[in-house]
């Protein structure tokens, strides 16, 4: 039975742990952004809900950096050290260290372009946009992970089936 092929690899599949998905870059930086978009819904949220506080300014998170909220093997695999810029016109690889604030997120004072008389500086306009573009950025990302784990189970899957 051990000269069976088919029972080496069994055996070989069966002595390695299973991997999650959090180690595949791809994935993990899904992550990631799905975790900036919610805190920065939350963070919209919390402005509108102050919109009548005097004196109140409204905040945002910075923008998401790939590599920002990413540990372990996903992030090695896209760290700067593993990114060469082999040619004039490639960009420079950004800085992708630990960023601390929300969540792992950094958060900034995002003043709106109107200032009331008692100090507030929220216009819901402007909230109700960013709200709505951070529904849109957390849909295509969703979109784009179902799209990903789509194609690892029709990879994983056994030919003709």
């Amino acid at each position: 039975m051990l000269a069976n092929p088919r029972y080496r690899l069994l055996t070989l599949m069966a002595q390695h742990e299973p991997m999650s998905l959090d180690q595949i870059p791809l994935f993990a930086m899904l992550k990631g952004k799905l975790g900036y978009e919610t805190q920065r819904q939350k963070l919209i949220a919390q402005n509108v809900a102050n919109a009548d506080t005097p004196g109140y300014a409204p905040v945002d998170l910075k923008p998401f950096e790939v590599g920002q909220s990413m540990k372990g093997t996903a992030a090695r695999a896209i760290s700067p050290g593993a990114i060469r810029v082999t040619d004039a016109a490639h960009l420079a690889p950004s800085d992708m260290g630990n960023a601390n604030g929300t969540q792992g997120f950094d958060r900034t004072v995002a003043r709106d372009s109107e200032v009331r008389l008692d100090g507030n500086h929220v216009v819901l306009e402007d909230q109700m946009m960013k709200m709505t573009e951070a529904r849109m950025n957390y849909d295509a990302a969703i979109g784009f992970y179902q799209q990903s784990l789509q194609m690892l189970r029709t990879a994983a899957r056994e030919p003709g089936k």
